[in-house]
């Protein structure tokens, strides 16, 4: 992608920076006009056709209108949803893009309970979560596109091996569009003051937790605390799941055994605060890191753009967490820098649909490079994270300026937090369940461990 399309791509996000409000709050999308410049745009940097593939684009043109009916949720607060629309239909003038918001709450079993209906009329749905698709694979509702990948040669090795973690039976029944992957907040105000250098971009856990120690200040008033982990089981459990060699699907659990002892012992330290006072004040994640006092934050790159957004409308105080930054996820000893957890959003044609080459050059379109360089250029991160994708994010006002915070978007090797399994979604909760049961205190790590594994088993066999 030329130097064009980047500025058009880093133009519609600092329209997207100043509109969006702070968290959760509705966010208004950017002109359509801005949206449709950088479909445009791509457009004209894309190599001149052969003969042969012109005439087919002409074919295509002048082809019947086509309508896709396109399942989503939170419409009105989530711009890329409108701006992927806008862009495709700019690029396709006889496909028309026919949103229906689901809502959030429940999107998935709601879904689910839409296609199995005989009279379901979705052509293109989108997958929020791992335990979701399993439903709609088991249910027959979705078609492998395994045979579209193969016969347009969609490398699925730009993935970062996300595609694998969703294969079911040897086939793959979505393509991802979205990928948050997660990384290390740090307030560089609070290194400054303690005189200790930075968090860096190889530091394995036990590094972490020492430099979590040496800005630690217990003082009574004055209290800083070197790490915050937010009380999803997944900033403790999946901490374990690094080295590719476990999962949670694995129904024995004591490899997660030394990150519940660093996260307790940090507890009782006073380096963090306690999960039952969290649990108890209902304190968010980014209020903690907001608030000026804590070192180090494990999250996902979505709160990247809340962090933008929050500080340029004035929501965070600058003097508070002003000077940030971020660095790749530690990892364990001997395992590859750059490795972290990741969720993706993904998109499938529906079993239902009437026109599955259709739906399916919109997924392909979508999840990749044309779609995610409208992605980026809302501040959210695409499946598919290109170098022009990673200036345009990078290139946002207010994203640090320093060159770790850079190369932090470089992922090596990413993990999902929920891979595959047709008994997933009882065997998170049962890891929820346990997880809440050990950092409360109510079970050791020992016992609650041990009863994970006995659960999980029993599942499995």
């Amino acid at each position: 992608m030329k130097k064009k399309v980047i500025s058009l791509v880093l133009s519609a996000a600092m329209i997207a920076s100043l509109l969006a409000g702070c968290g959760g709050a509705a966010v208004e999308s950017a002109p359509a006009t801005d949206v449709q410049e950088v479909a445009e745009a791509v457009q004209e940097e894309a190599p001149a056709p052969e003969p042969e593939a012109a005439a087919e684009e002409v074919t295509e043109e002048a082809a019947e209108p086509v309508t896709l009916k396109w399942a989503i949720w939170d419409e009105s607060t989530t711009q890329y949803w409108g701006d992927i629309k806008a862009a495709y239909e700019a690029k396709n003038p006889n496909v028309t893009i026919e949103m229906v918001d689901l809502g959030s709450t429940d999107y998935m079993t709601v879904l689910a309970t839409e296609l199995s209906g005989s009279g379901s009329d979705f052509d293109v749905v989108t997958i929020k979560d791992v335990p979701g698709y399993a439903t709609l694979v088991q249910k027959n509702a979705i078609i492998p596109l395994d045979d579209y990948i193969s016969a347009d040669g969609v490398d699925l090795s730009k993935y970062a091996g996300a595609t694998d973690q969703v294969v079911v039976d040897g086939k793959l029944y979505e393509l991802p569009f979205r990928n948050d992957f997660w990384v290390l907040f740090y307030n560089k105000d609070i290194f400054d003051a303690a005189n200790v250098d930075y968090p860096t971009n190889d530091m394995t856990w036990a590094e972490y937790d020492e430099l979590a120690r040496k800005v630690t200040d217990t003082s009574f008033g004055s209290q800083i605390y070197g790490a915050h982990y937010h009380t999803w089981r997944s900033t403790v459990q999946l901490c374990s799941v690094l080295d590719g060699k476990h999962t949670i699907l694995d129904g024995e659990y004591d490899f997660m055994r030394p990150y519940y002892e660093m996260v307790l012992n940090q507890e009782a330290d006073g380096v963090c605060r306690k999960y039952t006072d969290l649990k108890t004040e209902g304190l968010h994640y980014s209020a903690a890191f907001s608030g000026g006092d804590v070192a180090m934050l494990n999250m996902g790159s979505w709160f990247i753009a809340t962090m933008l957004t929050n500080l340029a409308s004035g929501e965070y105080d600058p003097s508070l967490c002003g000077n940030w930054g971020i660095v790749k996820y530690p990892h364990a000893e001997g395992v590859e820098p750059g490795s972290t957890l990741g969720t993706i959003t993904g998109l499938s044609v529906t079993s239902a649909c009437d026109t599955p080459d259709a739906a399916w050059d919109f997924v392909k379109w979508v999840s990749g490079e044309e779609g995610a360089a409208v992605m980026a250029s809302s501040g959210n991160f695409p499946a598919i994270m290109t170098d022009e994708v990673k200036t345009a994010i990078t290139g946002l006002e207010g994203f640090p300026a320093d060159d770790a915070s850079k190369e932090a978007l470089n992922v090596a090797n990413l993990y999902l937090e929920v891979p595959y399994g047709e008994n997933v979604s009882e065997i998170n909760s049962i890891l929820d369940s346990y997880h809440g049961s050990i950092m409360t205190g109510e079970m050791s790590i020992d016992d609650g461990l041990a009863a994970m594994s006995q659960e999980v088993s029993a599942l499995l066999k």
